[in-house]
């Protein structure tokens, strides 16, 4: 009876880093969306017909590229942690990346409704 073919140890470790990267890719394009439903809100508003309310579309732009910071803080955890070991990810991080993710979809989901 053979053993299956070998596995290499390093490619394991270099799809989740692949991995990781990728999903944070795909929440900055999430963030940028909210950025540019600011952006379009700022431009669309006439001068002074907002004067002194808060802007609830930039505070979501903000609070979107704080958790876009996050996340992309957690990938380089990750991956410098995957280059060191194959060992499973720190809590605290997976906790700081889910936190980092409801924020931003909660973020986005607001510049959504407010954006109508």
């Amino acid at each position: 009876m053979s053993a299956g073919p070998r596995r290499d140890p390093g490619l394991q470790p270099e799809r989740t880093s692949l991995a990781w990267r990728r999903t944070v890719l795909a929440l900055v394009v999430v963030d940028l969306l909210v950025w540019r439903s600011w952006a379009l809100a700022v431009t669309r508003a006439a001068p002074g017909s907002a004067a002194g309310a808060p802007d609830y579309l930039g505070i979501c732009a903000l609070t979107a590229m704080a958790a876009t910071v996050v996340l992309c803080l957690c990938v380089l955890a990750r991956g410098r942690e995957l280059r060191s070991s194959s060992a499973a990810p720190r809590a605290a991080l997976m906790r700081w990346a889910a936190a980092a993710v409801v924020v931003l979809a909660g973020s986005a989901v607001a510049a959504v409704a407010l954006g109508r």
